[in-house]
């Protein structure tokens, strides 16, 4: 395995869970598993059942393995956001909070996930990127704690597929892209008037909507991270094509709950909706976090999703869909 540099500073987190601040000087002798990543991303939290299987397989035979939580969103700097995600998503192993993303840079990191393989040297002997490829990973490891002197490794192999939000993505299906509401990234919007910006308007839907497209319908703000709604009932309109639908959504400033209602094709969702909604696509936004409203069970296609907001302040960032 090529050396591709070395293991950079941690002190630059700014807070850790889980663990004591660890250092690069006290990793040595251990092999590392670097997992960059932020828990409102749909691919980081597909391959979270690998990377804890990996920690419960092969901790006691020289593997640490270190999560490096660089966030995406601004509510992601929030500790006890993140804490409570850790908690929810059974996190064991160390977290480093790098909210400043100085670790991000020590690494010139550019994607989540992104999984840095280090030898108990201190060195990065390789490296990958997005989801896939877990044998591929685990071997890797394998191969690195075995040069390194541990003996008696468990049999390879682990039965990590994910359930709920962390089952494996449909492949071939999913022809609809990650799309954000913030105006900073923000594609496919075809309300009339396009998007305003940083101010009130009142939108509506387009004649029609093709794939990829997405509306808004009533009184929104819209700011570079993401889209708020001033009054309700205000809706959120996209045709897609793919199994699941994720929406990053978080309740107003107030952190009232917000109530919603999930529609496809302009009905109930029945045994197509997701494990954040029930049959009639009734659903509450109570923190800030991916929500899957839509896992279709059977006619898998292309379909109009609309989500109606009965209640003020909703905050919508991201679709995301597998």
């Amino acid at each position: 395995m090529p050396i591709e540099g070395t293991l950079p500073s941690l002190d630059g987190a700014t807070s850790w869970l889980n663990s004591p601040p660890l250092t690069a000087e006290a990793l040595r002798g251990k092999v590392v598993l670097v997992d960059f990543w932020t828990y409102s991303c749909i691919n980081c939290l597909r391959t979270l059942p690998y990377i804890k299987a990996w920690y419960a397989k092969y901790k006691d035979h020289g593997l640490v393995v270190l999560g490096v939580h660089s966030p995406e969103f601004a509510f992601e700097k929030d500790p006890q956001n993140v804490r409570r995600a850790v908690s929810d998503l059974g996190v064991e192993y160390p977290v480093a909070l790098d909210d400043d993303y100085a670790i991000w840079r020590g690494f010139d990191n550019h994607y989540w996930p992104a999984d840095y393989f280090i030898d108990a040297k201190g060195q990065i002997r390789g490296h990958y990127f997005g989801e896939g490829d877990y044998d591929q990973t685990e071997h890797a490891l394998r191969q690195l704690l075995v040069a390194a002197g541990y003996t008696d490794l468990p049999p390879a192999g682990v039965a990590a597929g994910g359930s709920g939000i962390e089952a494996a993505p449909d492949e071939t299906h999913d022809l609809s892209p990650e799309t954000y509401l913030g105006y900073r990234r923000a594609d496919g919007f075809a309300s009339p008037g396009g998007l305003v910006h940083d101010d009130s308007h009142e939108y509506g839907l387009p004649p029609t909507l093709e794939r990829n497209q997405w509306a808004l319908v009533g009184r929104w703000s819209d700011d570079r991270e993401k889209a708020t709604l001033n009054s309700a009932p205000g809706k959120i309109v996209y045709r897609f094509m793919a199994r699941d639908l994720h929406l990053v959504l978080g309740p107003g400033v107030d952190g009232k709950p917000v109530r919603y209602r999930v529609l496809l094709d302009g009905k109930s969702p029945g045994a197509n909706h997701g494990v954040d909604t029930d049959a009639d696509g009734n659903g509450v936004v109570t923190e800030q976090r991916l929500y899957q409203l839509v896992r279709q069970s059977d006619g898998i296609g292309e379909h109009v999703f609309s989500i109606e907001f009965l209640d003020d302040g909703v905050q919508a960032y991201a679709f995301t869909f597998g």
